[in-house]
């Protein structure tokens, strides 16, 4: 690798049976550098990707989903941390408005009912690293820069 420790990639995978939030992120930069909300084929074949940067542990939610993750990323090799995933979805939709703050128009509506106009899977995987490093990531923007099927999935789960 250039530049970066193979040891600082980490990944955050939120894993649902239909779509999985995925982030890799270099710890040592305390960076988001991929967001991707996927379904699980292609969540496996993105973090074996990741692995050939140098991604060596997978810190996964221990939702109902995390039981069928637990094989594969031992099969792949991966070190795996499971970490608490209880309340991730409402303090997703917070930490959203964090990372891309809402126009004026929407500011007027009170935060709870204030809904993120795409699925914030991968911002549930980030704040799953969060968690487990004890710090926020940093992040350009709340852009997902990899979604199947590329306009969400608003209109029900993946086929």
């Amino acid at each position: 690798m250039t530049g970066m420790q193979a040891s600082a990639l980490i990944a955050g995978l939120d894993p649902g049976s239909s779509k999985c939030g995925l982030v890799l992120a270099d710890s040592s930069q305390g960076q988001v550098l991929e967001a991707a909300i996927l379904p699980p084929p292609a969540s496996q074949g993105l973090l074996q990707a990741w692995q050939q940067r140098g991604l060596a542990r997978v810190i996964l939610g221990n939702g109902t989903g995390s039981h069928t993750w637990r094989p594969l990323l031992r099969q792949l090799n991966l070190e795996l941390t499971l970490v608490d995933e209880r309340g991730s979805s409402l303090a997703a939709r917070q930490r959203y408005w964090e990372l891309d703050p809402p126009n004026p128009w929407m500011r007027l509506l009170p935060t709870g009912l204030r809904l993120p106009p795409r699925d914030i899977d991968d911002v549930v995987a980030q704040l799953l690293l969060e968690r487990w490093l004890g710090e926020p990531l940093q992040r350009r923007n709340g852009e997902v820069l990899r979604q199947w099927p590329p306009n969400g999935f608003k209109n029900g789960p993946a086929p």
